[in-house]
């Protein structure tokens, strides 16, 4: 085993937290400027506010300096993982973030550790200031039921202010301290050890502060019960918000570094002990030869700092020589909180009001005097400037690095530097601790080494971790003088994190029952966004003299050079060399993981694998007990018994075995237990969904079934206890090492008898053999349904299969279902393939009936005349029971076949038009997903289908009023009919009205400009019969998929005042202007259909939702006709009101109207009541309407009418074909319509109607208009318009035409008449071409609607000479 790098946790979303602290670097996308809320992360709304402040960047000169700023941005971040890896903190500047880590599935299906943002926020209290260091502590647990993971964990945090702040895992400020005026420059932690001696000085724990001319150290213990009563009364105050218990104060000295110039880093060694002639040589050092020393040798804790003058200071203070400082903890917690929840970037949450807190937080607190502290002694170096060390962990070593691209290793004891590495610039450093396994290598015989003794006391090894950014390289050196024993390429933006301590609060006794599982050293790339660790065998600390464990790696790595290069040729000499190097091997784990690699070689010859592995067995048994290793013993046994059972199943699979039985018709229906008719359907069954289920599938000619590689099946299997199970692989692992065991069986081409005899006696139990086979008959559908005889062959296997001691307990209570034929129903539940599944289900029955009744009779044969009846009728039951299951998953089967099938058909007309979202292919179906789906399940599998076929809804009426007729030539119908059959309640026709409702307008909604679909949509809806369904459908279509657009559009219209160009229509509605147009006809129907429903739906009853009996078990999501019952009944002025405004838009947008306020025609109620839940009651408009309302309402509608009869009769028709289909309904309508609105909107009708015939005597629909004035009321005003309007055709034959006999007959004409005709416009008229005779009847018209008495009655006298005059022409 060498060294090795391994990811143990990655990131969920890095950039999140990169965007967060970096807002300068977040991808400037328009993807990024749109992106949807929903999607963001779980960002504070307020801390996202810096995106907007950022200046733009100039291209030349920051381009290259952003795209480093991208990927190296975590070297300028102050990060800190806790040693236990449940937290995870990255800050810059005043902000941070904090990570928890959280159990995922990853891409290969196993569960992986990902880091995902739990809070983030500001840190910062004061203005100004920046955080500059932080720790994540992990507190011990002090429950006596701990498992030895942390109780919480504290993130401190240092700040340029000086304050050192501590918080929660969310966030939560539970004590600040400012025991400096000066910048905290590095945060530090010693945690408990256990002593390695009874001679090491046990160490006290500790938090030290390092300041620019000061180190302040906290006890442990003081910290440890502060933060836990200031943890605790948080959790008081958020639950009560009265307690107010003071914390005991913390402990905590403070020291002044003197004689030294700058101050970089630090590290606490602890209390050290000299030894008498250390004693003796310091004592004389600073008092010289008579300088007295005392008796026992005083106890010191020793510090040691980097920096410049000198590069390294050593510091000793006296312990007792100064008293801890007592500082009182100021709690930040509320006495009176209306939120639980807490916030750091809310700063200090007092008992004072809010003006007191502010004043409070301005006035520092005393500071304490620190005791001056002279430097001992150092390493000089004037050109040389210390950046940082590092302690080992056995506080002997200490790693300092420096601004010259060293890294030195000094020895802490003696002061001095002991090794140098050069070419190392900005490294970073941490340490490995590894302890030797005595139970990893068991002693051979004569081994008398103390430290082969399993009694022994095991060796420690300390390795020195160098990361080198600059080369992107992390190297791992054996210390002191020891060579380099790993190297990894990890890149250049990593960074290297050693915390140098565990979990806080433990002592003497309770860290020996606990084993933390906590971490040494990781490195965190932000590049492949995971965490890494370096793990370091113990062996690579010794030397290659006195290292086996070096030996036997050399032979691995020659074995595996072996394996890659050897072909098979000599494969005697190939298979000794292979059997002497493995037994060269010592090591017990090492030898097993040589024969890991040979078993998993592909070149090998499963003869060769046999011969090495019984070799090796025969071996160890050759070996005395004591020296033999035991697992190694066993994974060679189970191997072997592997290897044993391919080469017997590869052997019965081998044999030229053909069963010479024929097979008839008649033969599989005893098989099965069925009469000839009900053979006959499910032949019939089965062919349809094979005729429509077919696939185009490529095969390979290398890709043969029911053949497994000994290398594939070795890691498939594996023994446990001598029972023989499968390991976790996927489905088509799974398949494949069924079939190597049945495939041939079931092809009858393999002994089944034997197969099963030799895979029991191998130790599988007969479930797992039942799985193993009803997956391969599952997943090979089309071979299986091409050859009927297979079926046989499963019948046989799984009779024999049955028959197994373990199988079907004989004790089973008679009252209850069988475990072994429910677990054959749930893999028939689940299959996809639901003709494999109702055969198997069919042999199953069969078998179960088989066995019961055989059962039967051997008890009855054993039963005394009158003794056993109840016996008997116990039978009985159980076979009843059984049964029924059996019966009900065949109906269920049948009923899910026939849907399959109905779904993979396709309409014999294809649609003429097909859209993406038809071309999707519909996902299979199986009984559990149909069980699961709800009671509208069904429903909704056959309206996708409709929606891909897009099939007419008249098409479904006329299949469900013909399914009880045969239709053989129509196999679309008959499949249809055919399901509504199976589904006589699921598949009700305003059920599936509903769900294909739905499904149009839900795939609208996805593509709005897919106009037909909406369109189809309110199709289905109106051809639903229930008023109460109908009213729901359209109340969840218009709440879920229509306001909101409609509503846009309604401002949009408003804004523009006109009918908006598409560039408009696609920005705030999200559709062309074509798109629009129909949208706002279609919203129209549905308020139209609304407004119907509402009215039938007091006649009608809530209609009952039935349920198939073989699918009363159905559970899942509430079905849409449930939703649309459970609907509130609309407010029927509402959406009258609703549908006036749509009639508007559409109006407006179907003629291109212009200057058009729709929301100007309302008032201030009017306007109010929009866009509110139909259901509710709202304030409308009553009572008379202000004229200048009035005045807007009858412009706009005479707009109306006129651009109704213009589209109708203009001579140049422009319109979109798709737009005529969908505005058939309305075309001819219009005229109607808008005396309909006149109504509502309490304008005259009759003027409308007066307008409404002018306008069609102004376009020539003479005829037209003459059944119009029917329905005029004031037709002597409308005798007064036509008047003009004949005066106007006059005008145009008399004056544009100029002829000699126009001329004398102006001439005839009286000189009033004249006149009058004179001042008509001809230009008004929009048809000229209108003959005589016609306008002469149009003037008789006038001359019956005027009266005698009428000041115009002798002009139409005059006009009617004139008119009869010119017709003489």
């Amino acid at each position: 085993m060498a060294c090795s790098i391994v990811q143990f946790c990655s990131f969920q979303d890095l950039q999140s937290a990169r965007d967060f602290l970096f807002p300068q670097l977040r991808e400037e996308t328009p993807g990024a400027l749109r992106r949807d809320p929903s999607k963001s992360s779980n960002w504070e709304d307020d801390s996202w506010g810096a995106w907007e402040e950022t200046e733009p960047q100039e291209p030349e000169e920051e381009e290259n300096t952003s795209k480093t700023q991208k990927t190296s941005w975590l070297q300028e971040c102050v990060l800190s993982l806790s040693p236990t890896s449940d937290l995870m903190v990255i800050a810059r500047e005043q902000k941070a973030a904090f990570l928890v880590p959280k159990w995922k599935h990853g891409d290969k299906g196993k569960e992986e550790m990902q880091f995902a943002v739990g809070w983030s926020g500001s840190l910062s209290v004061d203005e100004g200031e920046y955080v500059t260091s932080a720790l994540c502590i992990p507190l011990a647990s002090q429950k006596r039921s701990s498992t030895g993971r942390p109780d919480w964990t504290c993130i401190v945090v240092g700040f340029t202010s000086g304050y050192v702040r501590f918080y929660t895992e969310s966030g939560v400020l539970l004590l600040a301290q400012l025991l400096n005026e000066d910048r905290v420059l590095q945060l530090k932690c010693r945690t408990y050890e256990i002593p390695r001696h009874p001679g090491v000085t046990e160490q006290n724990e500790e938090l030290s502060i390092l300041y620019p001319a000061a180190i302040v150290t906290i006890d442990g213990f003081s910290l440890f019960q502060s933060l836990r009563a200031c943890r605790n009364q948080v959790a008081k105050a958020a639950a009560s918000g009265n307690e107010n218990i003071q914390p005991p104060p913390l402990a905590y000295k403070k020291w002044g570094l003197q004689d030294i110039d700058t101050i970089i880093d630090h590290a606490s060694i602890g209390i050290m002990t000299l030894s008498p002639f250390d004693q003796m040589k310091t004592a004389s050092n600073i008092g010289g030869f008579n300088a007295a020393i005392k008796n026992s040798p005083p106890a010191m804790s020793q510090y040691i700092t980097v920096g410049s003058s000198p590069f390294t200071g050593f510091f000793y203070a006296l312990e007792g020589s100064t008293q801890p400082l007592l500082s009182h903890v100021a709690l930040a917690v509320a006495s009176k909180l209306t939120s639980a929840l807490f916030s750091a970037a809310s700063g200090w949450l007092g008992w004072k009001s809010k003006h007191e807190e502010e004043t409070g937080q301005k006035q520092k607190p005393k500071m304490e005097p620190a005791t001056p502290l002279a430097v001992r002694f150092g390493l000089p170096d004037s050109r040389r400037h210390g950046e940082s060390i590092c302690l080992s962990p056995c506080n002997t070593l200490a790693a300092v690095t420096d601004d010259f691209g060293r890294v030195i290793l000094l020895d802490v004891a003696r002061g001095i530097a002991i090794r140098m590495w050069k070419g190392y610039r900005d490294a970073q450093i941490g340490w490995i601790q590894i302890v030797e396994d005595l139970h990893e290598r068991v002693p051979e015989k004569g081994d008398f080494s103390p430290f082969g003794n399993n009694q022994g006391p095991s060796r420690v090894a300390q390795f020195l971790v160098i990361y080198a950014p600059r080369r992107g390289i992390l190297e791992v050196w054996n210390t002191q003088q020891g060579p380099r024993v790993g190297a990894f390429n990890v890149g250049k933006h990593c960074r290297l994190l050693y915390p140098g301590y565990k979990i806080m609060g433990l002592n003497n006794v309770t860290s020996q029952s606990w084993q933390p599982q906590t971490y040494q050293i990781c490195l965190v790339d932000p590049v492949s966004a995971s965490v890494k660790t370096v793990n370091v065998p113990f062996h690579l600390a010794l030397s290659d003299k006195k290292s086996e464990r070096a030996k036997d790696l050399h032979l691995v790595k020659k074995l595996a050079a072996l394996l890659k290069t050897k072909s098979p040729g000599g494969l005697d000499s190939f298979e000794t060399e292979i059997k002497e190097l493995i037994l060269d091997i010592k090591y017990p784990a090492t030898k097993r993981q040589a024969l890991e690699s040979i078993l998993a070689s592909e070149r090998l010859s499963f003869s060769c694998l046999r011969n090495v592995t019984q070799t090796l067995m025969d071996t160890l048994k050759n070996q005395e007990l004591e020296s033999v290793d035991e697992g190694l013993l066993q994974f060679c046994a189970s191997k072997l018994k592997l290897l044993q059972l391919y080469e017997s199943v590869s052997q019965l699979n081998s044999l030229d075995f053909h069963s010479d039985t024929p097979f008839s018709d008649n033969d599989l229906a005893v098989l099965l237990r069925l009469d000839d008719k009900e053979l006959v359907k499910l032949r019939a069954l089965l062919e349809k969904y094979k005729q429509e289920n077919t696939k185009i599938t490529v095969r390979f000619s290398e890709d043969t079934d029911g053949v497994l590689p000994v290398k594939i099946f070795l890691e498939y299997l594996e023994y446990e206890k001598d029972a023989l199970s499968i390991k976790k692989i996927s489905e088509e692992e799974y398949v494949a090492l069924g079939s190597f065991f049945f495939w041939k069986c079931l092809h009858g081409e393999s002994s089944t008898e034997d197969m099963c005899h030799t895979l029991e006696s191998a130790g599988f139990s007969p479930q797992q053999l039942l799985s193993l086979l009803l997956s391969v008959w599952l997943s090979k559908e089309k071979d299986i349904l091409d050859k009927p005889q297979s079926v046989c062959c499963l019948h046989t296997m799984l009779s024999l299969l049955s028959k197994m001691k373990v199988a079907i307990d004989e004790t089973w209570d008679s009252q209850s279902v069988s475990p072994w034929w429910q677990q054959m129903r749930m893999a028939c539940i689940q299959s996809e393939n639901n003709g494999a599944a109702l055969l198997s289900a069919h042999v199953g029955h069969s078998v179960a009936a088989q066995m019961s009744s055989s059962a039967t009779d051997k008890k009855f044969s054993q039963t005394v005349l009158g003794a056993d009846a109840e016996a008997l009728t116990d039978s009985w039951e159980a076979l009843s029971l059984d049964t029924e299951y059996w019966k009900l998953l065949l109906k269920q089967l049948e009923d899910c076949l026939i849907l399959q099938t109905l779904l993979h058909s396709k309409a014999s007309p294809p649609p003429a038009k097909v859209s993406s979202p038809q071309t999707e292919p519909l996902p299979r179906l199986s009984v559990k997903k149909l069980l699961e789906g709800g009671k509208g399940g069904v429903a909704d599998s056959v309206a996708k289908w409709i929606f891909k076929q897009d099939l007419s809804p008249e098409l479904l009426k006329c299949a469900n009023q013909e399914r009880d007729a045969e239709n053989p030539d129509e196999p679309k119908e008959d499949l249809l009919c055919l399901a509504y059959e199976q589904f006589p309640c699921s598949l009700e026709l305003d059920v599936l009205h509903a769900h294909c409702c739905w499904e149009y307008v839900v795939q609208w909604n996805k593509d709005p400009e897919e106009a037909r679909f909406l369109v189809r949509s309110i199709e289905h809806l109106k051809r639903i019969l229930n008023a109460h369904v109908q009213n729901g459908i359209a109340l969840m279509m218009w709440n879920t998929f229509l306001v909101k657009r409609f509503s846009a559009a309604t401002y949009l219209m408003d804004k523009v005042g006109k009918a908006p160009k598409d560039r408009l229509c696609r920005r705030d509605v999200g559709m062309s202007d074509t798109a629009m147009t129909s949208f706002l006809g279609s919203c129209l129907e549905l308020l139209q259909t609304s407004l119907e429903a509402d009215i039938s739906r007091d006649e009608m009853q809530v209609p009952v939702l039935d349920t198939e009996d073989a699918w009363l078990s159905v559970e899942g999501p509430i079905s849409i006709v449930e939703l649309a019952l459970e609907q509130k009944p609309i407010h029927y002025p509402l959406v009258e009101h609703h549908s006036i405004l749509c009639s508007i838009l559409y109006a407006a947008m179907r003629f291109s109207l212009k200057s058009v306020k729709p929301l100007a025609l309302f008032d201030s109620k009017g306007k109010n009541a929009f866009f509110k839940d139909l259901t509710s009651i709202q304030l409308l408009p009553s009572g008379e309407m202000d004229p200048n309302f009035i005045s807007i309402r009858q412009q706009f509608l005479l707009k109306v009418v006129s651009a109704a009869v213009q589209a109708q009769h203009s001579v140049t028709k422009d319109k979109d074909p798709a737009e005529e289909a969908v505005t058939t309904h309305w075309k001819d309508n219009w005229p109607v319509l808008a005396v309909d609105l006149a109504q509502h909107l309490q304008v005259s009708e009759d003027v409308i109607r007066r307008h409404y015939v002018g306008e069609l005597y102004n376009y020539g629909a003479d005829l037209l208009g003459e059944e119009a004035i029917l329905q005029v009321h004031d037709k002597e005003v409308l005798a007064s318009q036509l008047l003009v309007l004949t005066g106007q055709r006059l005008a145009h034959a008399l004056f544009h035409t100029q002829t000699k006999e126009g001329m004398e007959l102006l001439a005839s004409l009286p000189p009033t008449l004249c006149t009058w005709l004179k001042a008509m416009n001809p230009q008004d008229l929009q048809n000229t071409d209108v003959p005589i005779a016609t306008t002469a009847k149009l003037v008789h018209k006038v001359i019956e609607l005027l009266p005698e008495k009428h000041g115009q009655y002798s002009l139409a006298l005059h006009l009617i000479e004139a008119v009869e005059a010119m017709a003489t022409l």
